[in-house]
């Protein structure tokens, strides 16, 4: 899921933890009950659809290069220079600076993937109106201020003069080259009409506000209580948010408050802005960058995520305070508390208003971003992400010319965070390291969103009749049903004194149905796959996994973390039940009221890949003793509040904590868990997974330990650098995932003829092509139409109708233009192809006359 190029938990097999990321948690690799349930044997799944699965496979298994160095390196220029003369490979992040774009797209030595999920906004401390730790005035305590902020900023300045024109102005926590707004286009428009740049009203606003905190203008400058009003800006340093952090304190400056500026890098400023209690009152404004690393279908969590305290552990989300309103529009719309999909567009109107209104943060612009590499290098990058949030790099890395099988990666930081699985970093630079160690149930489509099996083998979605959900692919079968039935042996809580699940009959006697109901078969030779200290993957690993879902949020819990209650309750409250049905081929069902809008996006599974990272039973284990005896804490928040050390698996001081319970648990024969662990996990499997660990920890000096297609061989924090090495044990083909080439990002052009007559009907040509060549109808999705009238307010919508490939028209009516008056309109179009979920939008002017 943080900013300044944090990723947006929006966790399908990480991020992403409000309840829907929870729910991908579950879903898409950690999570859910127990009490050992009853085994119900089936029949061996059949194997998915020959169409639907990876090329034939004919190279070696494991990853593609022997060896990945990822290097720091602040400066964009600088590193394109690296880039030129070989000293780095790739340039792992997301470059908005139009001089660097302009060298790497002259440069026959560089090649670059585009990528649209980066955004940057300001992120308010929201506490107050007084800081409690120093009795300073916090006027972005008051939602009207913050409000007003959205006002006092200039996005179009911040687009074409601080990003060159390789931006656009951003108002809402969805993003505008995503399905969603082009789904709701008309209302975005008027509400950005409606907040559009006007310092003198924001000015009014945030005086009369600040005249009600009793605070003065006193020759041209706020005072409160005799002292001047000083705000403090926490300014990244490593891109255009420097820029932004300076236009946005003269801004503040000019209307009256002292400004301080801090200029940091993400590795000084996080602890600042993630991690001190916002009442110390150190920061008022960050700075802040989002990185969605997934292209979105469907973004109805993003505003419980930044806006709730079940968005992230972090000490200041556990302060936000939205109205009673907000939050329950935005727990619906995770939980996807809806019938239809015109009550999904009735919540994210509100949403969209109310985001607007609490403004906890505001957002700037969404920015299109390059990857820049070098020519002789092919990755699969990832059209939200980039190459960093792409999934899918580790496995598609190759290098051609005189190869040595090793490539180095260069991000503005290394290591800036620690890392642990649980609650751990979830900077970008930090992710895309991780993910090279893991792996996943699914696989996110880098184009569309959607995703492919990778550890399972087929699922069933059944979902209620009359819900709205579609399928795409044919390794999901979807059915609708008139009702899902839980059954009675279904796992749905957790009694953390017993630790023993809770089942359906237990719980609810009565009986409970679900809107969703999700099969997951996993491939016969499952347990075959071994984690990188060679302990063989067990049960054991994904029913720690779901028992973690629960325990942690749950008072009286050894590893209680009052930080994670808030996600869990909403969790809870559409949780309906896991129920492993056979063990070997292993077949999971999922029941759960929430539902997503494609089917493959419902199927996840057991695989343990974490929020921020992969973890084994006994990797776990050892923080789980660790954070039981206060010694260590999984999470930021509860290190701050038990003022002990942010658990970390590679470095620092943990690691002699972690290595003494190491110890302890092999001579002991520890099993976490054990009243429902123990019937996984034998004697004999406990003491061999300590004694691989023991060698692990031996050779390598640290506890990261995964299943994915490269293994942390070293990390080195003081230095910047991490070496990822090639997995020999790991079980797919390297070309497994290299169908994945260049996205048909679609060119649109409208021809207008440029004049109206008032009462009659037009007729606009809108033309679609990707490298010249008409876009067949049959690829595209939807072509949505919006007329502006002369004063700038959206007065007609609607589909264009298809003509041919290539070629769409949109129609206006003589009743249509009799409703515009004399002057100049426009007319703007959105395209949304299917191969990739990135709409295009083009505008055109037209004049109408009498």
């Amino acid at each position: 899921m943080k900013a300044a190029c944090k990723v947006q938990r929006n966790r399908q097999g990480s991020l992403v933890i409000s309840l829907i990321l929870i729910l991908s948690m579950l879903l898409a690799a950690c999570a859910t009950p127990g009490e050992v349930p009853p085994v119900v044997e089936e029949p061996t799944p059949t194997p998915a659809a020959a169409a639907e699965a990876a090329p034939a496979a004919e190279a070696a298994a494991g990853g593609i290069v022997n060896e990945v160095i990822a290097v720091e390196e602040p400066s964009a220029a600088s590193a394109v220079t690296r880039l030129g003369v070989g000293e780095l490979d790739i340039y792992a992040f997301a470059v908005t600076d139009p001089d660097v774009f302009a060298t790497v797209s002259q440069s026959s030595d560089l090649a670059y993937a585009q990528s649209f999920g980066s955004t940057s906004e300001l992120t308010f401390n929201t506490v107050g109106p007084v800081f409690e730790g120093t009795g300073k005035l916090n006027p972005f305590a008051v939602p009207r201020i913050r409000e007003a902020m959205n006002l006092l900023v200039d996005r179009t300045y911040i687009a074409q003069e601080i990003h060159g024109g390789l931006a656009i102005p951003k108002f809402f926590p969805i993003t505008s080259s995503f399905p969603d707004y082009a789904r709701l286009v008309d209302v975005a428009r008027k509400l950005e009409a409606q907040y559009a740049h006007n310092p003198e009203q924001a000015n009014t606003i945030i005086t009369e506000e600040m005249e009600k905190l009793g605070a003065e203008l006193v020759e041209g400058t706020w005072q409160y209580e005799g002292e001047p009003v000083e705000l403090i800006v926490l300014i990244r340093t490593e891109d255009e948010r420097k820029d932004i952090g300076d236009y946005v304190s003269n801004l503040l400056e000019d209307i009256g408050f002292v400004v301080k500026r801090d200029y940091r890098a993400a590795a000084d400023a996080s602890p600042i802005w993630t991690r001190t209690d916002p009442n110390e009152g150190l920061f008022h404004i960050y700075t802040g960058g989002w990185v969605t690393t997934v292209v979105s279908r469907d973004q109805a969590s993003s505003f419980d995520f930044y806006y709730t305290a079940r968005g992230l552990t972090f000490p200041l989300w556990q302060a936000y305070t939205p109205t009673e309103e907000f939050d329950t529009v935005s727990d619906r719309l995770a939980r996807r508390d809806f019938q239809t999909l015109e009550e999904r567009r009735e919540l994210f109107t509100q949403a969209l208003e109310l985001s607007l209104q609490d403004s906890s943060r505001i957002w700037l612009v969404d920015r299109l971003s390059i990857s820049p590499y070098r020519a002789d290098i092919s990755v699969a990058a990832n059209l939200a992400g980039g190459i960093s949030g792409s999934r899918l790099w580790p496995y598609t890395l190759r290098e051609g010319g005189d190869a040595d099988g090793k490539v180095t990666i260069a991000m503005p930081s290394i290591l800036p965070e620690p890392w642990n699985p649980l609650d751990g970093t979830n900077w970008i630079y930090d992710q895309m390291l991780t993910r090279a160690t893991s792996d996943v149930d699914v696989m996110s489509d880098p184009f569309t969103g959607l995703t492919w099996p990778q550890r399972i083998e087929r699922a069933e979605v059944f979902i209620k009749e009359g819900l709205p959900v579609a399928k795409s692919h044919d390794w999901v079968d979807l059915q609708f049903v008139p009702t899902n039935e839980v059954p009675a042996d279904t796992w749905i809580d957790w009694d953390p004194a017993t630790q023993k699940f809770i089942t359906v009959g237990e719980k609810h006697p009565e009986g409970i149905t679900a809107n969703s109901k999700v099969v997951v078969y996993y491939p016969p030779d499952l347990y075959a796959i071994k984690w990188h200290d060679g302990s063989s993957l067990s049960l054991a690993d994904m029913v720690l996994s779901l028992i973690l879902t629960f325990d942690r949020g749950m008072e009286g819990s050894a590893i209680y973390d009052e930080a994670q209650v808030p996600s869990l309750e909403a969790f809870k409250e559409s949780f309906r039940g896991v129920r492993i049905v056979q063990t070997d081929p292993l077949v999971v069902e999922t029941y759960s009221d929430v539902y997503l809008l494609d089917a493959e996006l419902n199927v996840g599974g057991l695989f343990p890949n974490y929020n921020q990272g992969p973890g084994a039973w006994h990797t776990l284990g050892l923080g789980i003793l660790a954070e039981s005896e206060e010694e260590l804490a999984f999470s930021a928040d509860k290190a701050d509040a038990l003022q002990v050390e942010w658990m970390n698996y590679i470095a620092g001081p943990s690691l002699e904590i972690l290595a003494n319970h190491l110890t302890e648990s092999s001579a002991e024969g520890y099993i976490p868990y054990a009243p429902t662990l123990s019937e996984y996990i034998t004697a004999e499997d406990a003491q061999a997974r300590w004694s691989n660990l023991q060698s692990w920890y031996d050779d390598k000096g640290h506890f990261w330990v995964g299943t994915g297609p490269m293994y942390l061989e070293a990390a080195f924090p003081v230095e910047g650098n991490v070496q990822l090495l090639r997995n020999p044990d790991y079980p797919d083909a390297a070309d497994k995932w290299l169908r994945f080439t260049e996205p048909q990002i679609a060119t649109v052009e409208i021809d207008s003829g440029g004049r109206v007559t008032i009462g009659d009907e037009a007729t606009f040509d809108v033309l679609v092509s990707f490298k010249d060549a008409p876009y067949a109808i049959a690829g595209i999705d939807e072509v949505k139409y919006l007329v502006f009238g002369a004063n700038g307010d959206l007065v007609q919508t609607g589909p264009a109708t298809a003509v041919e490939d290539g070629l769409w028209q949109v129609t206006l009516s003589a009743e249509d233009t009799a409703k515009l008056e004399a002057g100049t309109n426009r007319l703007e179009v959105a395209v949304v192809p299917i191969a990739v979920s990135i709409p295009t939008f083009a505008t055109v002017e037209f004049v109408t006359v009498p």
